[in-house]
């Protein structure tokens, strides 16, 4: 009885070694097969990263336009399923922002998720969108955050429970839910909806752990919030189908073919995105989602 009791406590052991290893050692570990986009060498330019930065949404997950809060110091509440998140500063405070950071890191950060401290970026910030951006277009937003002013107030702290809170945890969703996307061959409408504009983080489906599934673009009953988030597939109003113009007037105003206007999260899109591209950008959004069916 003895020994058996004795074999027992060992195996115990061995377990209780096994899971602590598990959770230090082999879960951080899994999602780091993902490559980052290589950008060593390049040079940006601030005035097109600008332009690349509102057209990926930086601007508006990063500033807190609502509370008129300094540009680029910390975003908004985003409310998800698995808790809040809040946008953090991204400008170059070498303290509160990621002044410090190089452009390898932050192509790190944008196309695999992995902060330069080495940890996994919940998938709030969109990287599995914007896995697939193309190396100048880092160089030139890198290029566009340095130039911005230095804000020295720190990020606000996510609101998440245990385990969402646990970015240990983070390796395994992204082994499980990450898979990162290529630009080759993408039109520049894909490539603004799909990776810049990360349109399926809200317009697809998502699972119980939070990855995307089903169709993209088909469609969210469960986006921001816990709104229904229309999809981009056939885009129709009252039966009627939408028309490329009917899109670009949507993405410059705001205004739906029926006369009536986006709301909520899509309104703050429109003012801080869409509604500042260029014509030739906006028609070609549109010419890619009057393609999806």
């Amino acid at each position: 009885m003895a020994k058996l009791t004795r074999s027992m406590a060992w195996l115990a052991l061995i377990g209780v070694v096994v899971l602590v290893a598990g959770y230090f050692v082999v879960l951080p570990q899994l999602g780091r097969s993902m490559r980052a986009v290589a950008v060593t060498g390049l040079t940006g330019d601030a005035k097109r990263g600008e332009y690349l930065a509102v057209a990926a949404g930086c601007l508006t997950c990063h500033t807190d336009y609502k509370k008129k809060g300094r540009l680029l110091a910390g975003g908004p509440a985003l409310k998800t399923p698995f808790g809040t998140f809040y946008g953090p500063n991204i400008t170059p405070d070498n303290k509160y922002g990621i002044g410090g950071w190089t452009l390898e890191q932050l192509a790190e950060a944008l196309t695999a998720g992995i902060s330069p401290d080495g940890n996994h970026y919940f998938p709030s910030f969109p990287y599995t969108s914007y896995s697939a951006m193309k190396p100048q277009d880092i160089a030139d937003i890198k290029s566009y955050l340095d130039s911005v002013p230095a804000i020295g107030a720190p990020s606000r702290p996510h609101e998440l429970p245990w385990p969402f809170s646990d970015r240990n945890v983070l390796g395994a969703w992204k082994w499980l839910s990450f898979k990162p996307s290529k630009a080759d061959d993408m039109s520049r409408g894909a490539y603004l909806v799909n990776v810049l504009g990360h349109c399926a983080e809200c317009h697809t489906q998502r699972d119980l752990l939070g990855g995307k599934s089903g169709r993209p673009l088909a469609g969210n009953t469960n986006g921001p919030g816990g709104a229904k988030v229309p999809g981009l597939r056939g885009l129709s109003t009252d039966g009627k189908t939408w028309t490329a113009d009917d899109i670009k007037l949507s993405l410059q105003v705001g205004m739906k073919p029926d006369g009536d206007f986006l709301g909520d999260t899509m309104a703050e899109v429109v003012a801080h995105s869409t509604g500042k591209l260029s014509d030739e950008d906006r028609a070609a959004i549109a010419a890619y989602l009057v393609t999806l069916k």
